[in-house]
């Protein structure tokens, strides 16, 4: 039976959520296809302002892929391909939407589930959650494509270690490597997560997407041209920051329309 990719809504905020029973939320393909299409969706729609991806109950994020299906969907070179460009598929979503998106850790995030998290904005776990890709233990190597956020997250030696040892780290030493935003205890992780998301939700969304943008055009070394850097001040025609300076100057909460 195939596990599910669901999304909920409340207010500006929508949670995506990974399900498959007895499996520790391990991901199958046709849930790689499923969180493909529901970050794309979300990520157009003009009503919301941040996205929470989970794991369904607390034992895990989501326990890697789901092996079982590689002896029949990795098989081949060209099934491996064919599956692994659905994987990338549903990662490149998490990369490039448009809205601010976290990742809510609780207990073990490893394989798959850690790539899943490391597309994400921001990564809020519990003290007792599990990071790790002891993929070297079931002999095969990870899929290059799939690699690169985890060197663009944590760099070169951290990626390293997780690969050649199959180390599992704490939720501390995650954080030490860079792996993760912020560590909390176990019973405050998900109000944390929503705390994050409100905070994000108050703040200007075109803002948010801005900054998204360019944080990612900066890590490219070539170097900015004037072009770039007077549309760095698009947001002078845009109703937020018109609100924003009135709300400062006038000592009040600004109220944001994404216009």
């Amino acid at each position: 039976m195939s596990g599910r990719v669901t999304c909920t809504r409340a207010a500006a905020v929508a949670t995506v959520t990974l399900s498959n029973p007895g499996k520790l939320n391990a991901i199958d393909f046709a849930m790689w296809q499923r969180l493909a299409e529901i970050v794309g969706d979300l990520s157009t729609d003009a009503q919301l302002r941040c996205v929470i991806v989970r794991g369904e109950g607390e034992q895990a994020f989501a326990a890697d892929g789901d092996i079982e299906e590689f002896l029949h969907r990795r098989d081949t070179v060209d099934r491996a391909m064919a599956y692994h460009g659905q994987v990338g598929a549903a990662l490149q979503a998490l990369f490039d939407c448009r809205l601010p998106t976290i990742a809510l850790v609780q207990g073990a995030c490893i394989g798959g589930g850690l790539e899943i998290a490391a597309q994400c904005d921001l990564r809020i776990c519990g003290a007792s959650s599990r990071f790790g890709v002891p993929i070297n233990q079931l002999g095969f190597s990870m899929y290059p494509a799939e690699m690169a956020a985890l060197l663009r997250l944590a760099g070169q030696a951290t990626v390293l270690e997780l690969l050649l040892e199959g180390r599992i780290l704490g939720a501390s030493e995650a954080l030490a490597k860079g792996l993760v935003t912020r560590v909390v205890a176990d019973a405050e992780v998900v109000d944390e997560a929503s705390a994050t998301a409100r905070r994000i939700c108050a703040g200007a969304p075109l803002v948010a997407s801005s900054h998204k943008r360019w944080i990612r055009r900066l890590k490219n070394d070539i170097p900015l041209g004037q072009d770039e850097l007077r549309a760095s001040f698009a947001f002078l025609a845009t109703d937020d920051y018109r609100e924003g300076l009135a709300a400062f100057l006038e000592k009040r909460r600004p109220t944001f329309s994404g216009r």
